[in-house]
C-alpha cells in the first residue's frame, strides 16, 4: 500500500567467534589455587587484558571435594580475566558452575596423539578459537607484515611464523614452530604451541609481555638483564626451564 514505511529491525544475532583462555583446573583446593596464583603472578594483575576464560574441568570430574565457584571466579578476576564457560565436569559440578553465573561450553573434541607426544598445555593456556588461524603444511612459514595491534593474535598451525614488524602490548604470536619478530616484541610470543620442545622464540627487541615454549611460560613482570631488554634474543628450552639468551 502507498504510504506505508517498513521499520528496520534494532538488532542482528549472528554467530561470533572469539579468543579465550583455557584455564585447566588440577586441584579443587581453593587455598592451594590462590597460594599458586600469587606464587606464579605475584601481584601482577596486568598479565591479562579482561581475556575471557574457559574453566576446563576434566582432570578434577572425579574429585571428591567439591569446587567454590565463588571463590574461584574471583581469584580469576582479581587477575584481570572473565570466567564465562565451565567444560569437562561432572553433573554436580556442571549445577554448581552454573548456579555461579557460568555457562556450559561444549566438550573439547579429542586430540590424536603419538605415544612420543607429551600434551601441549602445562599451564594456563591458549586454545579455542583465535582471531586468524592459518591452516597452512608443515613448514611453510606464515609472514605477517603488519604491525599488530592488543587483541590481535596470530595463529600458524604447523609452522614457523614471521612478525616483519612491532608486536604491541596485548598482542599474540602463537606457532606450532618457532617465532621470529623482526621488531619490537612488546606482547606474548608463543612457540611450540603443540609441544615442540626444540622450538624457539628470535626477537630483534626484546620488551615481551609473556614468552611461552611448549607450554613452559614466563611472564616478565621485573626489569630483564640488560643484555637482553630492549635487544637481539633468543628464548628456548632446557629441560624445564626456559633460557633467554642475547643473539
Amino acid at each position: 500500500m502507498s504510504g506505508e514505511t517498513t521499520q528496520r529491525s534494532g538488532f542482528d544475532m549472528k554467530s561470533a567467534q572469539l579468543p579465550v583462555v583455557a584455564f585447566a583446573l588440577r586441584s579443587t583446593d581453593a587455598e592451594q589455587l590462590a597460594r599458586e596464583f600469587s606464587e606464579r603472578f605475584g601481584s601482577d594483575s596486568e598479565l591479562f587484558d579482561n581475556d575471557p576464560v574457559l574453566i576446563d574441568l576434566v582432570q578434577v570430574r572425579d574429585a571428591e571435594t567439591p569446587i567454590d565457584f565463588e571463590a574461584l571466579t574471583a581469584l580469576l578476576r582479581q587477575y584481570r580475566t572473565m570466567p564465562v564457560a565451565v567444560r569437562g565436569g561432572n553433573a554436580q559440578q556442571m549445577q554448581a558452575a552454573r548456579a555461579a553465573g557460568l555457562t556450559a561450553a561444549p566438550e573439547a573434541p579429542p586430540v590424536r596423539a603419538t605415544a612420543a607426544e607429551e600434551p601441549a598445555v602445562r599451564e594456563v593456556i591458549h586454545e579455542v578459537e583465535v582471531v586468524k588461524e592459518v591452516q597452512l603444511p608443515a613448514k611453510t612459514t606464515v609472514r605477517v607484515d603488519k604491525p599488530m595491534r592488543s587483541g590481535q593474535q596470530v595463529y600458524a598451525a604447523g609452522s614457523d611464523v614471521v612478525v616483519n614488524a612491532i608486536v604491541s602490548f596485548g598482542a599474540e604470536v602463537i606457532a606450532d614452530g618457532n617465532v621470529h619478530v623482526y621488531g619490537p616484541l612488546r606482547g606474548r610470543a608463543v612457540a611450540g604451541a603443540r609441544g615442540d620442545t626444540s622450538a624457539r622464540i628470535y626477537c630483534t627487541c626484546f620488551e615481551p609481555q609473556l614468552v611461552s615454549i611448549a607450554g613452559i611460560y614466563r611472564t616478565v613482570e621485573s626489569d630483564l638483564p640488560p643484555d637482553v631488554a630492549g635487544k637481539p634474543a633468543m628464548v628456548r628450552l632446557d629441560g624445564e626451564r626456559l633460557l633467554i639468551e642475547p643473539l
